[in-house]
C-alpha cells in the first residue's frame, strides 16, 4: 500500500507539471482528485488493509490528498493570472528594456546657466506675479502715460489697470519696495507681448533681469559685471562693445554687443553680416525710479540689465526660428 501511495504521488506530480492549459488541469483533477479518481480509489482499498496498519496508511493517504489538492489549486491560480491563450509568457530571466530618460529643455538649461553665473557673483534670485498692475509694469518704471508700450498692440490688458507683464522689471520695483539697499537681485520669468508670432517674435517668452543698487554704484560696475557674465557664458576670447540707447527706466542706457562667435566678427547670416550680436539692454537706474520706491537718489545709485532667454539660447545654439523652442519636437530637443 505504501508503494501505491508513493507511485500515485509521483504520477500526480508529473501530470500536474505537464499540464499547460485549463483543459489539461481539468484532466488532472478528474484523474486524481474527483470522487472516482485515483486517490479516492486508494481510500476504498483501505478496507482491505490490516487493522494494525490502517492508522499509518490513513495518515499517508490524507497527506497525499491534502498536498495534491494544494498543489493543484496553486497551479490553477497561477494559470488564471498568466497570459491568455496564444500569448507569449514573460521570460523573467531576460534583461530589462531601458526606458529613454527625459532631459532639461534648452531654455531651462540656458536659464540655469545664467542664474549660476550671476549667483556666483553674489546676486540672489527674485520672482514676482505674471499678472501685474499698470503701476508696477509701467508707472513706477518711469513710462510716460502716452508711451507706445501702453498701447493694446503691445500689451495684453485684462482690464484698464491690470495686464500680463511685458517684462520682469516689475519684480525690481517690488523688490526695492520691500528691501533696503544694498539690493543685488536677478529676476527670471515668463513675459507676454501682443505681437505677431514669427521666427523672431513670440507672444510669450522668457527674460532675466538684474538689479544692483547701493551707495557708489557706477557705470563701470555695470560694464564689469556684464563683461564678466559674457566671458563666462560665451568664452574668454569674446569681444564686446556698448552702444547708447534709450529706456525709460535707466539713464544713461546702453545695449551690449558681443563679437559673433560663429564667424568671429567676419560677418555671417546669424549676425546679419555685421560681425556683432546684441545680447542685452542695460543702464543706470533712473533717479525717478529710485524715488518711486522710496530710495534717495542723492544717496543711492544702481544699474539694471535685461536679456531675452530665447534670444540668448538661439544665439548660443544657432537656432534661427524661436518657434522651435515651443513645438516640443523630440528630434529638436534631443540635440541639447
Amino acid at each position: 500500500m505504501t508503494d501505491k501511495i508513493t507511485g500515485v504521488r509521483t504520477a500526480f506530480e508529473a501530470d500536474l507539471a505537464r499540464a499547460s492549459s485549463e483543459s489539461d488541469l481539468e484532466g488532472v483533477r478528474v484523474k486524481y482528485l474527483s470522487r472516482g479518481g485515483v486517490i479516492a480509489q486508494l481510500f476504498e482499498e483501505m478496507k482491505s488493509v490490516p487493522p494494525a496498519e490502517k492508522p499509518v496508511m490513513g495518515k499517508l493517504l490524507n497527506a497525499l490528498k491534502t498536498e495534491s489538492q494544494k498543489a493543484f489549486d496553486g497551479k490553477k491560480a497561477g494559470a488564471s493570472h498568466g497570459p491568455a491563450q496564444g500569448e507569449r509568457s514573460i521570460d523573467l530571466t531576460l534583461p530589462g528594456r531601458p526606458r529613454p530618460l527625459g532631459r532639461k529643455h534648452p531654455l531651462t538649461q540656458t536659464i540655469d546657466e545664467i542664474k549660476g553665473i550671476f549667483t556666483s557673483m553674489g546676486f540672489s534670485v527674485a520672482t514676482g506675479p505674471e499678472i501685474e498692475t499698470d503701476y508696477y509694469n509701467f508707472g513706477a518704471l518711469n513710462f510716460p502715460a502716452d508711451h507706445p508700450a501702453r498701447d493694446m498692440q503691445d500689451t495684453f490688458f485684462i482690464s484698464k489697470n491690470v495686464l500680463l507683464r511685458t517684462h520682469t522689471s516689475p519684480v525690481q520695483i517690488r523688490t526695492m519696495q520691500n528691501q533696503k539697499p544694498p539690493v543685488r537681485e536677478i529676476m527670471p520669468g515668463r513675459v507676454y507681448r501682443n505681437e505677431a508670432v514669427s521666427a523672431r517674435s513670440l507672444v510669450t517668452f522668457h527674460q532675466i533681469e538684474g538689479l544692483y543698487v547701493d551707495q557708489g554704484v557706477t557705470f563701470s560696475d555695470l560694464k564689469g559685471t556684464l563683461v564678466a557674465f559674457a566671458r563666462q557664458f560665451y568664452g574668454n576670447d569674446v569681444k564686446f562693445k556698448f552702444r547708447p540707447t534709450f529706456f525709460p527706466f535707466t539713464e544713461p542706457s546702453a545695449d551690449m554687443y558681443i563679437s559673433c562667435f560663429l564667424c568671429k566678427g567676419q560677418g555671417c547670416r546669424m549676425c546679419k553680416q555685421a560681425g556683432w550680436l546684441e545680447i542685452l539692454g542695460s543702464g543706470m537706474v533712473h533717479p525717478h525710479v529710485l524715488q518711486n520706491v522710496g530710495y534717495d537718489p542723492e544717496r543711492y545709485t544702481g544699474f539694471a540689465f535685461g536679456m531675452g532667454i530665447e534670444r540668448i539660447a538661439s544665439l548660443r545654439y544657432g537656432v534661427d526660428d524661436l518657434r522651435l523652442f515651443y513645438e516640443n519636437d523630440v528630434r529638436f530637443l534631443q540635440q541639447f
